[in-house]
């Protein structure tokens, strides 16, 4: 939790606002000592689905894998990658155990996972540091839309405040989005990370106008 400006035993001060916190002893320990921390480079085939959440250039970034049970769809492995503050690790680190103890999680149940799951289970994070636990969450959630784009699932595909623009493969403006920041600045190039509109070629001219929007927004 946040705490008054004289606190003597706050542990992390910011140099701008000279704001002070302290971390719960399981942050500490998480932070210290990571659970299912990814150190090696992900091979081919290692993982069934990946998501990612963040920007170098503005803060955290979260990157997350699993490998999925494909009878039981209980997750057997969660590996996590996570640049940021010791709150963004602990929590990464922490979902990983949420969704992996027990013999796995189905996906269905992992879903279920909020963010203040993760910030009970933490003992709490300091209120400038909550979205750390929804950082990981989205980054999660990604992960588990791609497997069920990868597998032919479509129709449980979640999308939050996003609009639909491929109604058959359920992509949406923010996957363009994704794909313009990522690098891809033509409809050829968005198409061959997305195939959206190859199924749906009415999506063709929403699809265009916002590769347009989010090359402007983003390279001018």
């Amino acid at each position: 939790m946040d705490t008054p400006l004289k606190e003597p035993n706050a542990e992390v001060v910011n140099q701008h606002t000279k704001q002070q916190w302290v971390y719960s002893d399981v942050v500490k320990d998480h932070f210290f000592h990571p659970r299912n921390l990814l150190l090696d480079a992900v091979a081919p085939g290692q993982f069934d689905a990946e998501g990612m959440v963040g920007s170098p250039a503005c803060g955290d970034v979260m990157y997350v894998w699993i490998k999925v049970d494909k009878a039981t769809e209980r997750i057997t492995e969660f590996k996590w990658k996570t640049f940021g503050c010791g709150s963004a690790i602990a929590s990464s680190s922490m979902f990983s155990i949420m969704t992996t103890e027990n013999d796995g999680l189905t996906l269905e149940d992992a879903l279920k996972i909020r963010p203040q799951d993760v910030m009970l289970r933490l003992g709490g994070l300091p209120n400038r540091k909550i979205h750390c636990s929804v950082l990981i969450d989205k980054a999660f959630k990604k992960a588990v839309n791609e497997y069920f784009r990868s597998t032919g699932q479509h129709a449980r595909i979640q999308v939050d405040g996003a609009r639909v623009i491929d109604k058959r493969l359920n992509i949406t403006d923010h996957d363009i989005e994704e794909a313009v920041l990522e690098g891809a600045k033509t409809l050829e190039e968005v198409q061959k990370k997305l195939k959206v509109g190859v199924g749906d070629p009415d999506a063709i001219p929403d699809i265009e106008q916002l590769i347009r929007f989010y090359s402007e927004k983003y390279y001018g």
